[in-house]
């Protein structure tokens, strides 16, 4: 006991004479971490001060215990941070302190309260909070243990049941099992005889053998013979083969060029055709041997029309998507239509640039040709990839240098040619290409 001036005595401060226990420190850490920011730094603990600035979670994550400590030994500080629990849990605070605890209060808030404020018998409340936390523990784990014990029940009594099926499924196959060996036997025995009565066929048909062998061997010298016959003629006739293959390619012509062509075009469909006539690919085009005027140097029959209309542009798709297709495009008479108001240098960069892509798209053959009677000096024009650009000569139209690409195709090859001249689609049609109007191919070029 301390002595006061006067003759009085303090009263004996109260001490835990056990640890604290767990969730009573913990609630006391976080409601000190709270209190802190309600504080200056120059009302904290110097090991404090450099957590001022933290959130309440930081704080208490990393100076939880030298908040608790804090605590303990410093009597300043613990009663400031009791000011601020004051103000913040003031029904609980003046409960604790007055000694009237609510019923529904939490008791490890209650003992952390009391640990704070330090009220009379206030290690009586933590002890207190300390017990009910071991009692709740200890209900938990006997419910835990009651929950185990009758999960254990249940699944040994699953484990009995299907113990009992497996044995009655056990006993089923072994009756199955012993019906089948009965019948193992008797086919065993059956088939014994079966051997015996096969033996007897086998020296009957050894001897027959025999006599196949000798027949055999003389049918065998004489295939060998015809066989040497055979393939002398072979011989003979690979060479004149090759010879006549030799000729062929000697003398392949701008016809035979054609030809191949068309026949390409037929082994888009029949595959099985090329295999047999082995033709080397094509490396020329007919719209390559007609003579025009190059940039920088200076329809087929309906087929397929499945019931689309004109101005479709599905039309043209479906006309490109035709093995082999060529599609001729008669350029200014395109551009005229669409975008009449631009030069025509911008026009004809604008229609080459959208049939670059239809190109590159549907993988058909694609010719552009442009008027070159009024043209003055060679147009520097570099052509898209996929597309072949063409002006035709002076004193000749573009129209005429259209027919003649046309009928430079083979027959039967689909050649496609947009045009709205009527004249120019007539013409065409009667050499066997397809006509399509120029706003059918606007339109298409529109849609990518």
């Amino acid at each position: 006991m301390a002595e006061r001036t006067g003759g009085e005595r303090e009263p004996e401060e109260e001490t835990l004479d056990h640890p604290l226990p767990e969730k009573v420190r913990r609630r006391v850490v976080a409601l000190t971490g709270d209190a802190l920011g309600g504080l200056t730094v120059a009302e904290l603990p110097v090991p404090l001060r450099q957590y001022a600035r933290f959130t309440p979670q930081r704080r208490v994550r990393f100076a939880g215990n030298a908040m608790a400590a804090s605590l303990e030994s410093d009597t300043v500080f613990r009663q400031r941070v009791a000011e601020r629990l004051r103000k913040g849990l003031p029904e609980l605070a003046e409960a604790v302190e007055g000694g009237t605890l609510p019923a529904a209060a939490d008791p490890v808030d209650v003992a952390a309260v009391a640990y704070v404020l330090r009220p009379q018998g206030w290690v009586k409340l933590v002890a207190a909070a300390g017990e009910e936390a071991q009692r709740v523990q200890a209900e938990r784990a006997g419910e835990e243990a009651e929950r185990e014990v009758a999960r254990l029940r249940e699944e040994l009594a699953r484990a009995k049941a299907a113990t009992r099926a497996d044995t009655e499924r056990l006993r089923a196959e072994l009756d199955a099992a012993r019906k089948e060996v009965d019948v193992l036997h008797r086919k065993l025995r059956s088939a014994q005889s079966d051997v015996k009565r096969g033996e007897a066929a086998v020296r009957k048909v050894r001897a027959e053998l025999e006599a196949v062998r000798a027949e055999a061997a003389v049918e065998k010298a004489n295939a060998e013979n015809e066989a040497r016959r055979l393939r002398t003629r072979l011989a003979e006739v690979e060479s004149a083969l090759e010879a006549n293959r030799r000729a062929v390619r000697e003398g392949r012509s701008a016809e035979d060029m054609r030809l191949r062509l068309l026949l390409d075009t037929v082994l888009d469909a029949a595959q099985g055709l090329r295999r047999e006539l082995a033709l080397p690919p094509v490396t020329m085009r007919p719209a390559e041997t007609v003579d025009a005027v190059e940039p920088g140097r200076m329809t087929p029959r309906d087929i397929a029309r499945r019931a689309l209309s004109e101005e479709d542009p599905a039309l043209l798709d479906q006309l490109l998507a035709l093995p082999q297709a060529h599609l001729v495009v008669d350029g200014y008479n395109v551009t005229k239509t669409g975008y009449p108001s631009l030069p025509l240098e911008k026009q004809r960069l604008r229609l080459l640039g959208g049939l670059a892509g239809l190109a590159a798209q549907t993988g058909a053959e694609v010719t552009c040709v442009f008027d070159g009677a009024d043209l003055v000096a060679p147009v520097l024009l570099a052509p898209p990839r996929g597309v072949r650009v063409l002006f035709s000569k002076p004193g000749q139209t573009a129209d005429e240098l259209i027919r003649r690409l046309v009928r430079a195709e083979p027959p039967g090859r689909p050649v496609v040619v947009v045009s709205a001249d009527r004249e120019v689609a007539d013409g065409v049609a009667a050499a066997g290409a397809r006509p399509v109007a120029s706003v059918l191919l606007l339109r298409r070029l529109g849609r990518t």
